[in-house]
């Protein structure tokens, strides 16, 4: 099949979360089971160096008020055909991470029909186009009403990386995508009195996902459904939601090739984690304490990530003799607190406010135990990735959460939104780690957790045959207008 992935952000070029690290490895994966895969970014300006121009000034008419030009330049990443779209003044300013998501409505409009654009004037029509999360979320909406013959035959499927990101715009946004307003209907782009971007992709799109099992079940309740249960639930019903677990880059994330680390390791030699562990005390400037167990976060700072629980109980942690590692940014109370903790116990607790990939990749190398309490958690990768480097996660049974970690197998698990209870499971976990007999085996049944993209590609290839079926069913006036 001739797929094509668009995602805002892309590892390792711009990274801001999970997202990024799914557009950075499933595509390759998909290539290798020997599809035609291009994948297409904004073309930020940290992402050109060394791509090839192929479309210059071309005009898009997103409206009829607007018709921005745009740029199109490609380059390759792991192998993939790397498309990257611009138009002047717009994300070619972006030169850091943290700047991705400074854009809104209309320039997502212009991203997506500057993709169908692009897709005709380079004559490469795809056979599934595959949008991720809201800011895509109108390239199913496009494809079908501004689509015409070329894409006719084209599947769309959407995945929601998080569903509480929506999206939500006002009436208007029906004109600003150069749609008529007969749309704005409740069966069509109508939410609410609103336009919402999530529920636009779902009622157009083939197929629709989540990145887990849990995850897909949990939306179609009122507690994780963020207001959209109720289109859900159906979907679900009728076979058009899946859940497919996210996967990791068993590449990248490789201790036993990882050049970020202190010293490689593996399952059969553990020698080298110590090192990463003293190395990474160290470089924190904690007191370099072999027996010490190093509790290691890697996170945006919110609530959802669990971090109201871990700060009501860093006492109580704090007080059991552990040292404590927090890498990310977010919410500026957690951010505060976290501070606070650091000049409370400066022997014990280090928190570092930045976007850092190789020092995440030496906190997941060199902590033993890894937090992770979400409230609620589509997918996760970070307890992934932390088993893949032999760190156990502590984590609360929801979404992805539920689907990857296993008490007494790959990590610690606790199921209610309580503080009581992420102590309880932290006191669990530390009996554990202090059992140097047994210790170094559940490490290894960590590392031995198969989180690759083998199986889950497979799952995606699935869907795609399915979207591709579903929209050959489609009555032909459905798919020329």
């Amino acid at each position: 099949m001739r797929i094509l992935f668009t995602s805002v952000e892309v590892a390792p070029l711009a990274k801001v979360g999970g997202l990024a690290d799914v557009a950075g490895s499933l595509p390759q994966a998909l290539a290798a089971r020997g599809h035609d895969v291009r994948l297409v970014m904004p073309a930020y300006g940290m992402a050109l160096d060394g791509a090839e121009q192929l479309l210059h000034d071309v005009p898009v008419r997103v409206n009829a008020h607007w018709t921005p030009r745009l740029n199109l330049w490609r380059t390759h990443l792991n192998g993939v055909e790397l498309w990257l779209i611009g138009s002047p003044g717009t994300f070619e300013n972006t030169r850091r991470s943290e700047e991705v998501y400074a854009y809104g409505r209309d320039t997502y409009l212009f991203f997506a029909q500057a993709i169908l654009d692009a897709c005709r004037d380079l004559n490469w029509i795809p056979d599934v186009l595959h949008a991720n999360d809201w800011h895509t979320g109108f390239l199913p909406v496009l494809t079908r009403e501004k689509g015409g013959t070329a894409f006719a035959d084209t599947a769309t499927v959407f995945t929601i990386h998080n569903l509480h990101y929506q999206g939500i715009f006002g009436a208007d946004t029906v004109e600003a995508a150069g749609l008529p307003s007969s749309l704005f209907n409740a069966e069509q782009l109508e939410t609410f009195g609103a336009v919402n971007f999530i529920k636009s992709a779902c009622v157009y799109a083939d197929k629709v996902n989540t990145v887990s099992p849990t995850y897909a079940r949990e939306i179609t309740t009122p507690e994780y459904g963020e207001g959209l249960w109720g289109l859900m639930g159906p979907m679900r019903e009728e076979g058009k939601l899946l859940g497919i677990l996210n996967g990791i880059d068993y590449e990248f994330f490789n201790p036993a090739t990882d050049h970020f680390i202190a010293q490689n390791f593996t399952a059969d030699d553990l020698s080298g984690k110590a090192a990463c562990k003293a190395a990474l005390q160290r470089e924190l400037g904690l007191p370099i304490a072999p027996d010490a167990p190093l509790f290691g976060i890697v996170s945006r700072l919110s609530n959802q990530k669990g971090f109201d629980l871990i700060l009501r109980q860093a006492y109580g942690m704090l007080g059991e003799g552990v040292q404590f590692v927090a890498l990310g940014t977010g919410d500026p109370w957690a951010a505060q607190q976290l501070r606070s903790l650091e000049n409370e116990w400066p022997e014990s607790v280090r928190f570092v406010e930045r976007y850092d990939a190789p020092l995440a990749q030496r906190i997941y190398a060199g902590s033993d135990l890894f937090l992770m309490p979400s409230a609620f958690e589509p997918c996760g990768l970070g307890q992934m990735i932390a088993c893949r480097y032999g760190t156990l996660p502590i984590a609360r049974t929801t979404g992805g959460l539920a689907d990857t970690i296993f008490e007494n197998q790959n990590g610690f698990v606790f199921q209610e939104k309580s503080a009581r209870q992420l102590f309880d499971t932290v006191l669990r976990a530390l009996t554990a780690y202090r059992d140097k007999a047994t210790w170094p085996d559940r490490v290894r049944q960590a590392m031995a957790t198969d989180f690759s993209w083998v199986q889950r590609s497979a799952e995606y290839e699935a869907m795609y045959e399915s979207a591709v079926e579903a929209r050959r069913r489609q009555p032909a006036l459905n798919k020329s207008r």
